[in-house]
C-alpha cells in the first residue's frame, strides 16, 4: 500500500494517481492552492498523487468539483477501491488459512460453515460475471476454504451470527435446512463455539459489518472488516485493539452456546412445519 505506482501499473488506481496529479498540474495550481480549495491537507493531497493514499468518497466528489470533470474522479476512485478490496481479501485468506485462533461477528452465515448448495444459492444471487463455470469456480474456492478446519491441530473457533443471517433462509427450503444442520453440526466439534446475537440485544459498535479477528502463530492478531462489496484489512495494533474490545462488548450481549443451539434447532423446525 505504501508503494508509489509505477508507469507499468495499469491499475485504476495508478490511473486515478496519475489523473490527480495530471489535472492539477494542467489547472496550474499548487498543492498549497489546492489544499485551500478543498480544505484538505496539502500533505494528504501529494499522497493521493503519488497513490500512497487513496482517500474516501467526499475527498474525490471535492476535487471533481474543482476540476469540474463531471465525476470522473469519483468512478475511478470506485474502480480502485475494488481492486485493493480484492488485494486485501486475498491477503486476508492468507491470514486466515495459517490462523491459530479465529473469532467472528458475521451478518450473513459464514463461508467457512456453508454447505454447498448453500453456497452456491449466495453466490449465484451476485449479478452474472460470467458462464456457469465461473460460478462453480467460485463455490469450489468457498469449499476449499473449510480445509483448514481439517488441520491437525485445528483452529479455534468462536462465530457470533447475527440473528439477521439466520432470517434470511435460501429460497429452496431444503437447502436452508441443510444448512442450519451444518451449523448445529459445527456446534458439536470442541473447537468451535456457534453463538447467536439476538435482535432483543439492541444496538452495538459492529452493526455496520461483519469482523474477523485472526490470531496468527507468531502471537499477532489482524482484524478484517466486511461489507457486501469492501473489506478492510486491520494490523494496527490500537485499531486491532479496539475491535476486540467491540467484539467483546457484542459477545457479552450474544446468546451462551447452549441457548443459541436451542434457538437454531428452532428455526429448523419452523421450516420443516
Amino acid at each position: 500500500m505504501g508503494e508509489h505506482p509505477s508507469e507499468d501499473d495499469c491499475s485504476a488506481r495508478w490511473v486515478l494517481a496519475f489523473e490527480l496529479r495530471r489535472l492539477r498540474e494542467e489547472s496550474g495550481k499548487s498543492l498549497a492552492q489546492l489544499s485551500e480549495d478543498t480544505s484538505y491537507d496539502r500533505t494528504y493531497l501529494h499522497r493521493l498523487e503519488t497513490g500512497e493514499r487513496l482517500s474516501q468518497l467526499p475527498v474525490m466528489e471535492a476535487l471533481d468539483g474543482v476540476y469540474k470533470t463531471g465525476g470522473l474522479l469519483t468512478r475511478l476512485w470506485r474502480l480502485a477501491r475494488q481492486e485493493v478490496f480484492m488485494d486485501q481479501y486475498k491477503e486476508f485468506m492468507q491470514y486466515e488459512a495459517k490462523a491459530t485462533i479465529m473469532h467472528k461477528y458475521m451478518l450473513a452465515i459464514p463461508g467457512l460453515l456453508q454447505t454447498e448448495d448453500y453456497a452456491r444459492a449466495v453466490l449465484s444471487s451476485a449479478p452474472p460475471a460470467g458462464n456457469g463455470d465461473v460460478l462453480e469456480d467460485q463455490v469450489a474456492a468457498r469449499m476449499g476454504r473449510q480445509e483448514l478446519l481439517h488441520r491437525e491441530p485445528p483452529p479455534s473457533v468462536r462465530v457470533i451470527l447475527d440473528e439477521a443471517a439466520l432470517r434470511r433462509p435460501a429460497a429452496d427450503r431444503c437447502v436452508w435446512q441443510q444448512q442450519l444442520e451444518r451449523l448445529v453440526q459445527a456446534t458439536s466439534s470442541p473447537y468451535m463455539v456457534v453463538q447467536v446475537l439476538p435482535f432483543a440485544a439492541g444496538v452495538h459498535d459492529l452493526m455496520g459489518g461483519s469482523l474477523s479477528l485472526l490470531w496468527l502463530p507468531d502471537g499477532r492478531c489482524v482484524a478484517y472488516l466486511e461489507g457486501s462489496k469492501t473489506g478492510d484489512l486491520v494490523d494496527e495494533l490500537g485499531e486491532v485493539a479496539q475491535l476486540r474490545l467491540s467484539y467483546d462488548r457484542v459477545r457479552d450481549l450474544a446468546l451462551a452456546p447452549p441457548e443459541s443451539l436451542a434457538f437454531i434447532q428452532h428455526l429448523m423446525e419452523d421450516n420443516t412445519s
